[in-house]
């Protein structure tokens, strides 16, 4: 499948904005079942100062800066993806979670240094004693990794409810759990919160998924289209990673299209910067993922 991707973030700053630095994590990645066949950046106004990098974890990013004074930003990137059905699964079979918990720890090879990187806590992401225990559940002696982390996503989907309204960018793990409710964010990080605290590699992964507008002819209703979304990926063994979209209970496939990945959100935010002045802001995003 090939889609089309447009995604729009648009400011409106109170008073005006006389300096500002920003970050964009906005090119889908090249991966084993998809491929970025085109992505382009546009800025108004334009900025002084723009470059594009690789990051630490191999997610491409543009930094820019803009110097002249600014009341209204639009960041607008298109890009033209093509996505296989690839869901990390061939290959290796599905060995027992405490198989892939122990050997990760003493595994040299480049692959396994990797997933030890996305074992520990991060800043969004820590682990708690009350939500291990929710995953352990799942997580039953000599089950393979990918049921029980497949069963585990059911039951974030079923246990939690998706509602927009409770939640912030920077709610914690812990009030999720609580009340249980949130968006695509909070589901990733907590069910990251609950592979990492059973020992388990997990990273955290920014992306879309495709915009289907009518139910009524047997399109699937998806939460959390028409915005950025995010997911998580578990490791498998053997350099094998799993990705599992708890927000729709999936395991991700020609739907999705991955962004960026990082330890949590604030790793691989679509778009962060810092400003002088502005005052009050707005802020809208607009996503559309059509096919080709």
């Amino acid at each position: 499948m090939r889609y089309r991707v447009r995604h729009e973030t648009e400011y409106q700053y109170a008073s005006p904005v006389g300096l500002g630095h920003s970050q964009l994590f906005l090119r889908p990645r090249d991966l084993p079942g998809q491929r970025c066949l085109s992505n382009m950046i546009v800025l108004d106004p334009e900025p002084e100062v723009m470059h594009t990098r690789v990051d630490y974890f191999g997610n491409t990013t543009v930094l820019f800066m803009v110097e002249e004074p600014h009341s209204r930003m639009l960041i607008t990137a298109e890009s033209e993806v093509e996505v296989a059905v690839f869901d990390g699964l061939e290959g290796g079979g599905d060995p027992a979670w405490e198989t892939v918990r122990d050997g990760v720890r003493g595994d040299v090879t480049r692959a396994g240094l990797h997933a030890m990187e996305f074992l520990f806590d991060s800043p969004m992401v820590r682990e708690q004693a009350d939500v291990t225990a929710y995953a352990m559940s799942s997580f039953t002696p000599g089950r393979g990794v990918v049921e029980a982390t497949r069963e585990l996503t059911h039951r974030i989907y079923t246990d939690f409810k998706y509602d927009p309204t409770t939640t912030t960018v920077t709610t914690a793990v812990s009030e999720v759990f609580e009340h249980r409710s949130g968006v695509c964010q909070d589901f990733a990080h907590l069910q990251l919160a609950m592979l990492r605290g059973v020992g388990l590699p997990a990273r955290y992964v920014s992306g879309y998924l495709r915009t289907f507008r009518d139910q009524s002819a047997g399109d699937p209703e998806l939460v959390g289209a028409d915005a950025s979304h995010a997911w998580l990926s578990v490791y498998a063994g053997g350099g094998r990673w799993v990705d599992f979209d708890p927000t729709n209970d999936q395991i991700p496939g020609e739907y999705h299209v991955t962004l960026a990945w990082g330890r949590d959100y604030g790793d691989v935010t679509p778009v962060k910067g810092v400003i002088v002045g502005g005052g009050e802001q707005v802020i809208e995003v607009r996503v559309e993922v059509s096919p080709v």
